[in-house]
């Protein structure tokens, strides 16, 4: 694994981006707008409404939420 490749929730950043056709920052603005909504209630918000798979939906949650300006 090479050094500057991402880890963790950003490590599912590219496909995100690729799958779902919007960069990253709209996903975070979208989580922070629905804030203050628990974890898994908006990881189901971004499967239910936006057709995210779980695994993608729990990265960018995790990753903004984490983040502590969210």
């Amino acid at each position: 694994m090479s050094e500057n490749q991402a880890k963790g929730p950003a490590s599912y950043f590219p496909s995100i981006e690729k799958t779902y056709g919007r960069p990253i920052s709209e996903w975070k603005a979208l989580i922070r707008s629905a804030l203050p909504a628990r974890h898994m209630e908006l990881v189901a918000l971004l499967k239910q409404q936006h057709g995210m798979g779980h695994g993608h939906a729990n990265a960018i949650v995790a990753h903004t939420l984490a983040e502590g300006d969210a």
